[in-house]
């Protein structure tokens, strides 16, 4: 299993999005998150039963994103969460899941999330990305000031490619969080082969 997370953004994918789900899965990342801003809840709901069951197929974990009460529903293993929603989830909704993570951008950030309860955060955005686009990366020395600041893993999001993954692994990332490269590329296995090649 590798230390790459895949978030998705069916928007960016060309091909079936089930389909490229399935591929993505058969690589084993880390996890899967299903981030699917723009859909309704129920919307959001039947997609994620969907992911659940491919992941499950190839035993991979399936995070979902923001919808706590959809991944309580669910029996989702994971759950990601802003860090403005996650202050304001209780002990007890925390406890529902085995796996949870929020999206920081300092070190600060970090420290709260890990008070709250996380047992892995997102840091970012590190490098410069059509995702993020006019806001320049906040670079490698943000995220070596991040890893520093937790005892859980971090995983870095934002532009990371095949030329600098190695770089925010030596920066102290557990890993990173991939979107447009896995929605995206016209080979998945070759991608993520070549992504950690140089690890």
């Amino acid at each position: 299993m590798s230390e790459i997370i895949c978030i998705t953004n069916r928007s960016l994918c060309e091909d079936d999005f089930l389909k490229r789900i399935g591929e993505i899965a058969k690589e084993k990342p880390r996890a899967v998150i299903l981030r699917e801003k723009d859909l309704s809840k129920e919307e959001y709901r039947i997609l994620a039963e969907a992911v659940k069951d491919i992941c499950e197929r190839y035993s991979v974990t399936c995070i979902l994103h923001s919808h706590a009460d959809v991944a309580k529903s669910v029996c989702a293993e994971g759950l990601h969460m802003p860090l403005w929603m996650l202050r304001d989830m209780t002990k007890e909704e925390k406890k529902a899941f085995g796996i949870l993570g929020a999206s920081c951008h300092s070190a600060e950030d970090a420290v709260e999330a890990e008070r709250l309860g996380c047992t892995y955060i997102t840091a970012g955005h590190v490098f410069d990305t059509d995702c993020k686009r006019g806001l320049p990366g906040r670079g490698l020395d943000f995220l070596k000031d991040v890893c520093k600041s937790v005892s859980i893993p971090v995983y870095a999001i934002g532009g990371i490619c095949k030329t600098n993954y190695a770089k925010v692994r030596l920066a102290g990332a557990r890993g990173a969080c991939i979107m447009s490269g896995l929605m995206r590329c016209e080979d998945v296995g070759k991608f993520m082969e070549e992504l950690t090649n140089e690890d």
